[in-house]
């Protein structure tokens, strides 16, 4: 009997995060522990925010700040904290140079300029869902400098393309907490022990189905979306896929990831560039979908493959289950042929389709 209930009272606890690291960073021969750091680093910040986040309705942390963020957007209370917090422990921990963040206009130096890595970071993803209780999330990606160890970095560093990230994640406050992070070599999850005060794995080596039937989109907007993402909505409808949107890209992203979907953001009349972030939104969430099998695109060229050229720049995204990002892209192949079709036997007539072809292929301003 007392053999017996010996297993049910000392259940192995599981893999921490810490020891996860470590264990990983032995596996390179010439790895000196920087990057392990800097992960430790922000899942430090991951932990405060999650006591923020489950204490907000006791302290007064929800609603707004009455100002708006480099985005135009409203800011929250937590946003405001959520930022401090992570450039405090990125400043403190020594291995980030510089930080990109969505709450703030330009480079953030943390003071390290012998650290090696930069930052881009959205602290609080999904603040629309704060007050009323819906997942939110922080999303990082990280690059390794180019500019030389011990000088100012520059914008170089800042503006590289995405298959430079080594590493990026995301963490998911919710019913639970889960920091999900990739460094290249697969997607693990784990899952913050309240009762420890560790990350502990619970999703090792994380693959997300080839195929769902899972649709994420703003359905509100469905009458300034392109003719082929209207068609593709239209497709997903006459399967009966279900339709899933919280409006929290993290909570809506890491459902489709685990289960097989599709998260679509497309452009729009009034955000023609897409509305999401690249350096800090798409980049890092396409970084960990390819690592998961997934596929990213902005409709015509894998997220990874965009050249960023301003800190806050925008980006349509498509982003989940091969099969279906496949099946949305052969309708942006079938519209574009259309075009290029139309436009080599039309003539050049005021309201003609080759005018049409024209005023769409033309450079997109910037948002203003």
């Amino acid at each position: 009997m007392e053999s017996a209930s010996i297993p049910s009272l000392a259940l192995p606890v599981g893999v921490t995060l810490d020891r996860y690291i470590m264990h990983k960073q032995s596996s390179f021969p010439f790895a000196t522990g920087e990057l392990s750091q800097l992960l430790r680093d922000i899942a430090l910040a991951g932990k405060i925010i999650h006591r923020e986040v489950n204490r907000a309705g006791l302290i007064d942390l929800t609603g707004g700040m009455g100002s708006q963020n480099v985005q135009g957007e409203s800011q929250q209370k937590l946003d405001v904290i959520a930022n401090i917090r992570f450039k405090r422990a990125l400043k403190n921990g020594g291995e980030a140079c510089a930080i990109i963040s969505e709450e703030e206009e330009d480079i953030i130096y943390t003071g390290n300029q012998n650290g090696k890595y930069i930052v881009a970071i959205d602290p609080l993803d999904g603040s629309s869902n704060i007050d009323v209780n819906v997942s939110i999330g922080t999303i990082f990606s990280i690059y390794r400098r180019v500019t030389p160890v011990g000088t100012l970095p520059t914008m170089v560093d800042c503006l590289q393309s995405g298959r430079k990230q080594v590493a990026a994640g995301y963490i998911l406050y919710g019913s639970s907490t889960m920091l999900v992070y990739s460094t290249g070599c697969g997607v693990n999850g784990f899952t913050y022990d309240n009762s420890l005060g560790e990350f502990i794995l619970s999703h090792p080596d994380i693959t997300s189905p080839k195929d769902g039937s899972i649709y994420s989109c703003n359905d509100g907007n469905w009458e300034l979306y392109d003719e082929s993402v209207k068609a593709y909505l239209t497709d997903c409808r006459r399967k009966q896929y279900t339709a899933r949107y919280i409006g929290s890209l993290v909570g809506d992203f890491h459902r489709n990831l685990l289960k097989g979907g599709i998260y679509l953001y497309p452009p729009t009349v009034k955000s023609p560039q897409g509305k999401l972030r690249l350096l800090y939104e798409g980049f890092p969430l396409a970084f960990l979908a390819e690592q998961a099998g997934c596929i990213a695109t902005d409709g015509t060229q894998p997220v990874l493959d965009i050249d960023p050229h301003s800190l806050h720049q925008r980006t349509p995204l498509y982003i989940g289950a091969p099969v279906m990002v496949q099946a949305l892209s052969r309708m942006f192949q079938v519209s574009r042929s259309k075009f290029q079709v139309g436009f080599a036997t039309s003539n050049l007539e005021p309201g003609g389709l080759a005018e049409t072809w024209n005023r769409r292929a033309a450079p997109l301003k910037p948002e203003t």
